[in-house]
């Protein structure tokens, strides 16, 4: 290889980020701290074979459940497909989130309709009470002794 060719643009060579788990780092850690001597993070991280040795064990007197403590808190717990347990969030399943996104968009509708339903009652009540007002107004202008519709100013003494 040389010098010129390490240093290349080629846009068909793009990086590729190091495989991962899906599984949460953090979830494994937490059933490690709080079950490790009964090897619970391991059947989680799909190594039941030898999440039974530890139950057999009781996490190798405690050894071995230190040992995987210290690498699960670094990052360097690996997994049935040994693969790296680095992320520390819990990923949503595809089938969760179409489910869920689904489920907001229905009851974004349903909602979108019942502030129209409400809107359009507003609207009729205003006009309701728009009519009854002009009634009263028309029904006190009729009424004998009533007042002039435009108040009048007092005459001035002289």
């Amino acid at each position: 290889m040389t010098l010129p060719d390490l240093y290349s643009d080629d846009a068909d060579e793009t990086p590729q980020e190091p495989e991962v788990s899906k599984r949460s780092r953090g979830v494994a850690l937490l059933l490690a701290f709080f079950g490790g001597v009964f090897g619970l993070h391991r059947f989680y991280v799909d190594k039941p074979r030898t999440g039974i040795a530890m139950i057999l064990t009781f996490g190798g007197m405690g050894i071995w459940y230190l040992y995987d403590l210290v690498l699960l808190a670094a990052g360097e717990f690996r997994d049935g497909d040994e693969l790296p347990l680095r992320n520390w969030g819990v990923s949503e399943s595809p089938f969760l989130r179409r489910h869920l996104v689904g489920r907001a968009e229905q009851r974004v509708s349903e909602l979108e309709e019942e502030v129209d339903a409400l809107r359009q009652q507003f609207n009729d009540l205003a006009e309701r009470v728009d009519f009854a007002e002009r009634m009263l107004a028309q029904q006190r202008s009729l009424e004998p002794g009533a007042r002039s519709p435009r108040p009048s100013l007092p005459a001035p003494d002289s």
